[in-house]
């Protein structure tokens, strides 16, 4: 007997080897996945009642409708996947539809929070020496190339030096499901990396070690870059220094700012859609969203009617 525990892994493979998925979204994959096969014991087939009472049974336990749709999203591709190999007769998902829920607007930082983070990174930089200025300098070159590109984290901190070919200007990126596209560099951000780099062609051996690799933004730590993680505490202690709420302030949040502040100067959606990486341009307009919000928060505090007081007496 054949569980369709047994299909799992080449299910993950076939993710990795025909599109592309990410480590971070294959292992998403197998904790859902091997969490549902047990819940259902593991069996020979599906049915649409074994997945209902499953999705029944995650929201009887509590959880969100977001990790609810996730789940479900990991199960109908394992189906799909199943049907295409013919060892289940038809989608037992077909039918359920995924859990409402509200989508939350995201995190903005405006303009002068940017700015004053940019400003304190800087500061950091005149008042250090040694490897706390690398780090310094390293942390200024990946400020302004986050908020001049809106790249995902995972692309940045793994972004190689060979990216920076020709006059550094464009950079190819390639991105979820191993898709390519060309993101322009701002002059600063172009010339913060350049001021990183070039303490790898100077006489101090502890950053010649460091900044010799193949990474565009190195680190001594075992994946050879910057993790996702210690960035986002860099950031998080760059925030305190630069008296912003750490808790506004991450590299996904930065990637939001570049979004809505290009659109909020005019950029056309379709352009700011390419330039994110988003496959569905329907991802890119949650930030026009967040500029309505932005609107009406400012009829509501600075027009005379906005609190639903009249002017009119008598």
């Amino acid at each position: 007997m054949t569980t369709l525990g047994a299909h799992v892994a080449p299910f993950l493979e076939m993710l990795a080897a025909e599109r592309g998925a990410a480590e971070n979204t294959l292992a998403a994959y197998q904790r859902d996945l091997d969490d549902f096969l047990r819940e259902t014991d593991d069996t020979e087939t599906l049915t649409p009642s074994i997945v209902g009472a499953y999705m029944r049974h995650l929201g009887e336990a509590g959880l969100a409708p977001a990790t609810r749709a996730r789940k479900l999203s990991a199960i109908r591709h394992f189906c799909r996947y199943l049907v295409a190999e013919k060892i289940l007769d038809e989608d037992p998902t077909h039918t359920l539809k995924a859990p409402k829920q509200a989508r939350a607007l995201p995190k903005i930082l405006s303009v002068a929070d940017v700015d004053r983070l940019i400003v304190t990174a800087r500061e950091r930089v005149v008042g250090s020496g040694g490897r706390e200025k690398m780090r310094a300098m390293r942390l200024v070159a990946i400020l302004e190339t986050l908020y001049a590109t809106g790249l995902r984290v995972s692309e940045l901190v793994t972004l190689p030096r060979t990216v920076l070919t020709g006059d550094g200007r464009v950079l190819t990126i390639k991105g979820k499901g191993g898709r390519e596209r060309m993101v322009p560099l701002t002059n600063a951000a172009r010339e913060a990396v350049q001021a990183f780099l070039a303490l790898g062609d100077g006489s101090d051996p502890e950053f010649a070690r460091t900044v010799g690799t193949k990474f565009l933004f190195p680190s001594r730590g075992v994946e050879g870059h910057l993790t996702r993680q210690g960035l986002g505490q860099e950031l998080k202690e760059l925030a305190l220094a630069a008296g912003i709420d750490p808790e506004r302030v991450s590299p996904h949040v930065l990637r939001h700012a570049f979004a809505s502040h290009l659109l909020d100067r005019g950029a056309d959606l379709r352009a700011v859609q390419q330039l994110l990486g988003h496959a569905d341009i329907s991802t890119t307009q949650i930030y026009t969203h967040v500029l309505e919000e932005r609107l009406k928060q400012l009829v509501f505090e600075h027009h005379p009617l906005g609190t639903g007081k009249s002017l009119l007496k008598g």
